[in-house]
């Protein structure tokens, strides 16, 4: 039984299911939460919710309003453009006492020495541009360091970056980090989503989670809302679908060239590059109404898990957009969608896997298919 000095909580995902439950002791911060879901889909990241407030890794549980309860809401994200596929160019390892190391394409954030002295201790998560890096602290500062027209140098917005930072998300060419007010700060190329000028006044507050695709980014709002800015082709300009991102938003994936936002009702919405990234998605509109519980995104198309655990596919048809030939087996099982550049693989309640899109990316799967029949429990 729970004492006073713990709290009990489930965590569940959208679909309803409890993915874990427990107590922990009232002095903990959330990442204890976070380690729980990442133990039962290693690899994904994941959103935290109270109600419309975002639980970030260092926020305290004893902070947490528990007057509606204790229920957590997991909602999964899957992999923006700049998460998956498009790679800095160098690495950033953290060590157990927070210290940094990097190596890779000096030019590009392999070399920070520059930085060196703020990466000795604290830092508890890097993210990456193509050519740069930015570091969090457990004091909310960041530090950044790699080519400086990539978001490598942040001094236009250093005053803001001292304290208070709780995510920071990186398209190819800029960042966007949210602060604990809710109020975002952008750097980096500014026509490619580091000058966030035209939409200042939305981004002062409530912003609870940013999502990049190439060269934008999308921001969703505790009020459900969606708020977008970079370039306009590849989902930086949203206006067509403004009506239906006013609210009710609750998860927002970005692929390359466009955006797709899963609404509190099941329902989807798309934006950006219509012919080449998803950013149209009229042909399955129907299948989008309702019911769909988890996006995935690859370089150019997208694929959706609904309820019932169907696929719905669109976008670029060889990337993985066209799934028609393996549509009788994504009928109904499946549990998980993973992209990668060109391809889809998904894993079914049988533990078997179905692949689609690019021969050569892996959406044949025909040379070990005996081997992908049973038993298969993740795919990255």
């Amino acid at each position: 039984m729970a004492t006073s000095s713990e709290i009990y909580f489930e965590l569940v995902e959208l679909s309803g299911r409890v993915v874990a439950k427990g107590t922990w002791s009232a002095a903990l911060r959330a990442n204890c939460l976070y380690q729980c879901a990442h133990l039962v889909k290693p690899g994904r990241r994941c959103r935290l919710l109270k109600g419309s407030l975002e639980i970030t890794p260092i926020t305290r549980l004893a902070a947490l309003d528990l007057s509606s309860g204790t229920c957590i809401q997991v909602v999964w994200l899957s992999s923006s453009a700049a998460d998956r596929y498009l790679q800095s160019r160098a690495f950033a390892a953290i060590k157990a006492d927070g210290s940094v190391v990097t190596w890779g394409n000096a030019g590009f954030g392999g070399n920070s020495s520059a930085v060196a002295p703020l990466l000795k201790e604290g830092v508890v998560r890097v993210c990456a541009t193509y050519h740069a890096l930015a570091a969090i602290k457990e004091d909310g500062s960041v530090v950044t360091w790699g080519n400086a027209g990539s978001g490598g140098d942040s001094s236009a917005v250093a005053p803001l970056l001292k304290e208070g930072v709780v995510q920071v998300c990186g398209n190819s060419q800029a960042f966007a980090a949210i602060k604990e007010d809710g109020s975002v700060v952008t750097w980096g190329d500014a026509d490619y989503g580091g000058d966030s000028s035209a939409v200042a006044p939305l981004l002062t507050e409530g912003v609870v989670q940013v999502c990049g695709s190439n060269l934008a980014f999308a921001a969703i709002k505790a009020d459900g809302s969606v708020v977008t800015w970079g370039h306009a082709e590849f989902g930086g300009d949203s206006s067509a679908v403004a009506p239906l991102l006013k609210e009710g938003v609750v998860q927002v994936c970005g692929n390359s060239n466009a955006f797709a936002a899963i609404k509190e009702d099941g329902s989807v919405v798309t934006w950006g590059d219509a012919d080449y990234g998803g950013g149209d998605s009229l042909a399955v509109a129907p299948l989008l109404a309702e019911g769909v519980v988890q996006v995935c995104g690859n370089s150019l198309a997208f694929a959706a898990i609904k309820a019932d655990g169907s696929v719905v596919t669109w976008g670029n048809a060889g990337c993985g957009g066209d799934s028609s030939a393996v549509a009788p087996l994504l009928t109904q099982g499946v549990v998980q969608v993973c992209g990668n550049s060109q391809a889809f693989a998904a894993i079914k309640e049988d533990g078997s896997v179905v692949t689609w899109g690019d021969a050569g990316c892996g959406g044949c799967s025909s040379a070990v298919a005996p081997l992908l029949r049973e038993g298969v429990v993740q795919v990255c």
